[in-house]
C-alpha cells in the first residue's frame, strides 16, 4: 500500500545537516521523531497516510544523517529505536509472570463434544448454550507484550513457557505492534499476548528474494517468522513483512474485561489487530459448524492455520477451570486433519535414544507436504512395521500435522515391487553391538548397553544441554557428538571444564566462538531446580513431572535424599513420592531406579562440584491459610466437583495429595467418604468436610 496519492505534505528541510549546530540538531531531531510517529500512526493504525513513500523514506534518511553527525543526541523515541538498533550478541532471558502454556488438542468432533460436556461436568453445569469464543489458530510464533502506562516495553518469545527471550528491539519494527496504546481504560499494567506471523504472499516473496540471492530458501511461513524474529540485527527483522494477531493476555494490574469477547474488542480499540474471523458461539454445534465453514476458506486465507482455538468466554467459568498441569481447561485447539502425501521407502535406519530405545526410522524419497520438505519418517516401534508389513522399496502414504514429526500411516500394497523381503527388526544395537531387548508387554525394543552404547551417551548430553534443560546457546549437536568422540566431554560435568584455548584452536571455532561459549556456560552454573531435574533425562520425567517434584521436594538435597530413600517400598519416602498428585507408580518406580544406579550417584556428586541448584520457590498469588499445606479430598462434594475442589487448593498454593499419610494436614470429605478419612482419623489428620473447608479458603 502506497502512502498517499498525489502531492506530497512532508515538511521542507530547515538547513543543511553539514551545516547544524547541537542546538539545530535537537531541534530538528525532535521534529523528526514528532513528524515521523504521526506518519507511521496514520500509515499503520489508521491506514490513512498523508504523505508518499519516498517522502516518509526521506524523512528518516535525515533522521538518521543527523543522528550519524550527533550520536550524543539520539532521542530515547528516536525513530530508530523503531529499526535498525545495534546487533546485539545474544537474547536476554524473559521469565514470564504468568506461564505461557501450550493448550490440549481435539482432534475430531467426538474429542470437541468431551471436551464440552468434561467442562459442564467439572462445572456441574446444565446448559448446553455455554458460551464459548472460537479463533482461528494462527500457525505463527507466540508472543508476549508488556505495556507500561501504555508505552510497550519489552516483548519476549514463548520459550519454554516458563522463560523467553527478550526480542523486544525487533518487536518495535513490527507494524501492527503500537508502540502506545491507543485510547482509553488500558491498565497502567498490561501484557498482550498474540501471534507473530508471516502471511503466504510475503513468504513467498522473500523465499524468491533469498533464491535469487544464492540464500537457503524457509520451508514454511512459520520458520521463516520465527527465524526473522530472532534476528541479531533488527534492520533484517523490519524487512520482513511480519504480522501480529493479539489474542490472549498475561500479567495485568487491573481487570479490563468481563469476558474473552470483550477483551478482544478492547484489544481493536487499543490498536491491535484481532483476527476478523473469530466469533462467539454459543454450544457445541455452533462451535463445529465455525470449524467447518473456516476449514472449507482454509486454501483462500492470505495466511496459515491449522485449526481453530475455542475459550471459554466467561473469564469468572475460565478462574473456576483453572489449568491441569500443562494446559488450561478452558480452551483447546481443534486441529484440522493432517495432510498427506505418498513416496517411496528407500532404506530403514534405526535411531538410538538416550533411554537405549530402538526407534525405526524410515529414509524416503523426498516430498513436499503442506510447504514442507519431508525425507524422514518415523515407524514407531517393531510392532508398528509388522501393522503396517512395510518394507523397503514400498510405496507408502505418509502424514504430517503441524510440527508433529512425520508418520507413515499406510502402505500402498499393490504398488509393491516383486521380491522385496520383509523387514527383520535387530535385536543388537547398531551402534554398540549390545543385546536389544523387549520386555514382555513392553513396546519398545531396548539396548542393554547403558554407558557403553555410544548413541546412548551422546543423546543424553543433547538432552543435558537442550533448550528446556540447561539451554546453553552454542552447544549444539554436533559439537556435543564431536567432543565426546574424541573425549572431552563424556560426563555433564566435563562440560563446565572445558579447555577453551584448545577449543580456540579447532576448525571452525576461534577466540571470540570459544569466550561465546564460555559465557554460556558460565551463565548456566545456577540453574533452577525444575531444569535441573528435567536435564537428568531420567525416563518418565518430563517438564511436567519435574515441576511437581520440584514443587514437592523444593530443595535437590532434600529431593536426593528423599529418593535415595524410597528404595525401600516399605519406607515412608516411598509412600510420600508416590503421593504426589500427578506422579504414578511407574514413573515413581524409574525415578527411584535412576538414584539406585550407582553411576548417577557419582555423575549427581560430580556435577555438584561445578553448579549450584537453586531451591524452588513457590509464589502464593495470594495470601492462603493453605498455602504449603497438604491436602487429600475424599468422597463427592456437593458445590463443586472434586476436580474444581483440587484445581482452586493448587491455585491457592495447597500440594493435592492422592493419599493419606502422616504428612497430610487435611482431609476434605465428602459424601460416601470411604477408606481415607479413617486412615486420616486413626493418623489424627485434621478432619473437614465440605463446608468447613470451604470456611477455611474463604469460599463460603
Amino acid at each position: 500500500m502506497s502512502r498517499a496519492k498525489g502531492k506530497s505534505k512532508a515538511s521542507p528541510e530547515p538547513r543543511g545537516v553539514t551545516d547544524m549546530t547541537e542546538d539545530d540538531a535537537k531541534v530538528e531531531l525532535k521534529r523528526l521523531a514528532d513528524a515521523i510517529a504521526h506518519h507511521d500512526k496514520l500509515y499503520h493504525q489508521q491506514d490513512a497516510p498523508e504523505i508518499s513513500d519516498a517522502d516518509y523514506d526521506a524523512l528518516r534518511r535525515r533522521n538518521n544523517e543527523i543522528e550519524a553527525r550527533f550520536p550524543e543526541l539520539i532521542r530515547a523515541d528516536s525513530p530508530n529505536r523503531r529499526v535498525g538498533a545495534a546487533p546485539s550478541q545474544t537474547f536476554a532471558k524473559v521469565v514470564h509472570a504468568k506461564p505461557m502454556l501450550s493448550l490440549d488438542n481435539a482432534f475430531d468432533e467426538d474429542d470437541v463434544r468431551a471436551f464440552f460436556q468434561k467442562m459442564k461436568n467439572f462445572l456441574r453445569l446444565d446448559t448446553e448454550s455455554l458460551a464459548l469464543t472460537a479463533e482461528p489458530k494462527i500457525d505463527g510464533l507466540s508472543m508476549n507484550l508488556r505495556y507500561e502506562r501504555g508505552e510497550f516495553v519489552q516483548g519476549a518469545t514463548r520459550g519454554d513457557g516458563e522463560t523467553g527471550e527478550d526480542v523486544t528491539a525487533n518487536l518495535r519494527t513490527i507494524r501492527e505492534i503500537p508502540p502506545r496504546l491507543r485510547g482509553k481504560g488500558w491498565p497502567d499494567l498490561l501484557e498482550v499476548r498474540g501471534e507473530i506471523y508471516m502471511d503466504r504472499k510475503g513468504f513467498f516473496a522473500l523465499n524468491a528474494e533469498r533464491e535469487t540471492a544464492g540464500e537457503p530458501v524457509f520451508a514454511n511461513p512459520r520458520n521463516s517468522a520465527a527465524g526473522s524474529v530472532r534476528q541479531l540485527d533488527p534492520a533484517i527483522t523490519a524487512s520482513r513483512p511480519l504480522h501480529f494477531f493479539a489474542y490472549a493476555w498475561g500479567e495485568i494490574s487491573d481487570e479490563f474485561a468481563t469476558t474473552h469477547w470483550q477483551a478482544l474488542e478492547k484489544f481493536r480499540a487499543w490498536g491491535f489487530t484481532v483476527n476478523p474471523l473469530s466469533k462467539l458461539c454459543h454450544g457445541v454445534d455452533e462451535l463445529l459448524a465455525f470449524y467447518r465453514s473456516v476449514g472449507s476458506e482454509r486454501a483462500e486465507l492470505p495466511y496459515d492455520i491449522d485449526g481453530v482455538v475455542y475459550k471459554v468466554n466467561d473469564l469468572k467459568l475460565q478462574e473456576r477451570l483453572g489449568f491441569a498441569a500443562r494446559a488450561p481447561r478452558w480452551a483447546i485447539a481443534h486441529k484440522f486433519p493432517a495432510e498427506q502425501g505418498q513416496t517411496v521407502i528407500n532404506d530403514i535406519k534405526i535411531q538410538v535414544g538416550r533411554t537405549g530405545k530402538l526407534t525405526p526410522v524410515a529414509e524416503l524419497e523426498p516430498l513436499t507436504i503442506g510447504g514442507v520438505a519431508v525425507r524422514r519418517a518415523t515407524l514407531h516401534n517393531e510392532d508398528e512395521i509388522k501393522r503396517l508389513d512395510a518394507r523397503i522399496g514400498d510405496t507408502v502414504v505418509v502424514q504430517r500435522a503441524g510440527d508433529v514429526i512425520p508418520q507413515i500411516v499406510a502402505v500402498v500394497k499393490e504398488r509393491r515391487p516383486r521380491g522385496v523381503k520383509e523387514y527383520v527388526f535387530p535385536h543388537r544395537c547398531p551402534e554398540c553391538n549390545s543385546l536389544a531387548v523387549r520386555e514382555p508387554g513392553e513396546a519398545a525394543t531396548l539396548c542393554t548397553g547403558g554407558l557403553i552404547c555410544p548413541a546412548q551417551a551422546v543423546e543424553r548430553l543433547k538432552h543435558f544441554v537442550s533448550r528446556d534443560a540447561f539451554d546453553i546457546e552454542g552447544m549444539g549437536d554436533k559439537h556435543i557428538a564431536a567432543f565426546w568422540e574424541e573425549g572431552t566431554i563424556k560426563s555433564p560435568a566435563d562440560i563446565f571444564r572445558l579447555n577453551y584455548g584448545a577449543i580456540a584452536e579447532r576448525e571452525g571455532w576461534g577466540e571470540l566462538s570459544a569466550q561465546n561459549l564460555k559465557r554460556a556456560i558460565d551463565a548456566r552454573r545456577r540453574i533452577a531446580l525444575d531444569r535441573f531435574i528435567f536435564a537428568l533425562g531420567i525416563p518418565q520425567v518430563g517438564q511436567v513431572t519435574a515441576r511437581l517434584l520440584a514443587r514437592h521436594y523444593r530443595g535437590f538435597k532434600h529431593w536426593r535424599e528423599a529418593m535415595t530413600a524410597a528404595k525401600d517400598h516399605d519406607s515412608e519416602a516411598w509412600v510420600e513420592l508416590n503421593n504426589i498428585n500427578g506422579i504414578g507408580e511407574d514413573t515413581a518406580a524409574d525415578i527411584v531406579g535412576f538414584f539406585a544406579e550407582k553411576h548417577n550417584q557419582a555423575i549427581l556428586d560430580d556435577l555438584n562440584t561445578e553448579i549450584d541448584v537453586e531451591d524452588y520457590v513457590i509464589a502464593a498469588p495470594v495470601a492462603s491459610a493453605i498455602a504449603g499445606k497438604t491436602v487429600v479430598f475424599t468422597g463427592s462434594m456437593e458445590t463443586m466437583s472434586r476436580g474444581e475442589a483440587k484445581s482452586r487448593a493448587e491455585a491457592l498454593g495447597a500440594n493435592v495429595a492422592g493419599s493419606v499419610s502422616k504428612k497430610t494436614d487435611y482431609v476434605v470429605i465428602g459424601a460416601d467418604a470411604g477408606s481415607k478419612a479413617a486412615k486420616a482419623a486413626a493418623l489424627g489428620v485434621t478432619i473437614l468436610t465440605e463446608k468447613e473447608w470451604l470456611a477455611l479458603i474463604g469460599a463460603s
